[in-house]
């Protein structure tokens, strides 16, 4: 990355001003290396407050504690067979414990940072523009904050009542696009026009930003790799890596896994409501998080071996049952373990999604106890509790027979149904379908695209995070701030 030393030199002095420390891509993925003056220092602030400190819990090792948390070796769910109705081992990897509830902020920070420490984004005059669904530019705004920039975040205006008031509080500029969470050419429209009509501004597209799953390869399947070591039986096998596609980032941690177990399936989840890569197929749905109706310019769709679809009323009828107190006794009464049910809100409605299509995968594999499948939930109920009083007012109280009847359909009789085993072609297919979104639409060239069919293109992707290593050790020097 070409580096501009005019902006940059601006950009140390706000940092310096602010207080503010940028830490590197290792520090979060180990924390045990973050210095003990930030550690101790981070003893008096929360979770979720806007503290500069804050950067260095972009990480999914941050103690489960609202204040004065420390780091810890990561935070999961495994969810017995009592709950998903099959002996192989389902890991839910937990995105509460990020600053904002979410792990999009590290897809922001892995968006911002690189054009931080080269002078490519001056917080000082310019705007950053986060095109999202909901979390990444959540995540964004987060980081302008801290900054002492404006943030302005454009997401559907379907979207949850949570995300704006939260947006509209931390002071960012919020633009609501037409329709629903599979609206995401709305969001590239109007980034269009903000680039034609707003020169203050930068884009930081999560959809085509490569420091997105530069983040998810390095953080997110380092962090799955830690966790299978630790927890994995003799004999045990990292058998699937199960995510929503949604902007990509998320599923590039399966790049890495398959570095360290080739036989690794890497599984695409979408909503059947908007079946993009299950039958290039396109609609509305409910899932928040998950955004369709295009194939993302980082997915990598070579190292893709499986989509599947999931409903979206299966979504939101479970995050009831997981929520509602007769859904959660009804839980109970089947032995469902008590300190599970305890952690069931820590599934939001992707994190309930990526579960379905983690228990298919393991039915249509046939797998077993030996069998260890991870999935990430990538943020809480916290951000939906205006969905849930929305069912509530819809189909009125929950009760013990409700329960069953969704115990039964939606989790009981989870089959193999709308599953899609990806051959050389179709996953050349897919890569295919590139093409009428980034190269008509977004200005991105044939040869552009072709070069991302090449492995030796990703290998050196991932492998930039590096030297962005070393330009934040260099401007943190500049800014003299420890």
């Amino acid at each position: 990355m070409q580096i501009n030393e005019q902006v940059l030199e601006k950009t140390v002095q706000r940092c310096r001003e602010r207080g503010i420390v940028v830490p590197t891509f290792a520090q979060l993925k180990d924390p045990a290396t973050i210095p003990d003056s930030i550690k101790q220092r981070l003893g008096g602030v929360g979770l979720w407050d806007v503290d500069p400190l804050n950067l260095f819990r972009i990480t999914w090792k941050n103690e489960p504690i609202e204040t004065g948390g420390g780091f810890n070796d990561g935070n999961w769910i495994e969810f017995p067979p009592e709950l998903t109705g099959v002996p192989a081992r389902i890991i839910g990897l937990v995105g509460k414990f990020f600053p904002t509830g979410s792990h999009k902020v590290g897809a922001g920070f892995g968006c911002l940072a690189p054009r931080l420490v080269t002078g490519q984004f001056d917080p000082t005059s310019q705007k950053a523009v986060w095109p999202s669904t909901g979390n990444f530019c959540r995540g964004g705004a987060f980081d302008c904050a801290l900054l002492g920039c404006t943030a302005v975040a454009i997401l559907p205006e379907g979207m949850s009542r949570e995300r704006f008031e939260w947006l509209e509080s931390i002071g960012a500029e919020v633009i609501a696009t037409p329709g629903c969470e599979s609206n995401v050419k709305e969001i590239y429209d109007k980034c269009w026009e903000i680039r034609r009509t707003r020169p203050d501004c930068v884009i930081f597209n999560q959809f085509e930003e490569f420091g997105n799953s530069i983040w998810h390869y390095h953080l997110t399947g380092g962090v799955i790799e830690e966790i299978f070591n630790r927890i994995a039986g003799q004999g045990n096998r990292l058998a699937a890596y199960v995510s929503a596609t949604g902007s990509a980032g998320t599923i590039a941690a399966g790049d890495y896994l398959r570095t360290q177990h080739p036989s690794l399936r890497v599984v695409a989840v979408e909503a059947l409501q908007c079946p993009t890569l299950l039958r290039c197929g396109f609609g509305g749905h409910r899932i928040e998080g998950i955004g369709d109706k295009h194939v993302p310019w980082i997915h990598n769709v070579r190292n893709t071996d499986m989509v599947c679809a999931v409903d979206d009323e299966q979504c939101l009828t479970l995050l009831r049952l997981f929520n509602e107190d007769a859904g959660r006794a009804f839980l109970g009464k089947q032995n469902v373990p008590a300190n599970l049910i305890e952690q069931l809100p820590l599934l939001g409605i992707s994190g309930v999604c990526n579960l379905v299509a983690a228990i298919k995968t393991a039915k249509h594999y046939e797998m077993d106890s030996r069998d260890v499948l991870f999935t990430p939930l990538t943020d809480s109920v916290d951000l939906y509790q205006s969905r849930l009083a929305e069912l509530r007012q819809q189909h009125g109280a929950y009760d013990e027979m409700t329960a069953a009847r969704h115990f039964g359909r939606y989790l009981e009789g989870i089959g193999i149904d709308h599953l899609r085993e990806l051959s050389y072609h179709d996953r050349k297919a897919l890569h295919n379908l590139k093409y009428f979104t980034w190269v008509e639409q977004q200005q991105r060239t044939v040869e552009d695209l072709n070069r991302l069919w090449d492995p030796d293109f990703w290998i050196e992707q991932f492998e930039q995070i590096h030297e962005w290593d070393k330009l934040i050790e260099n401007f943190n020097q500049r800014a003299g701030v420890s």
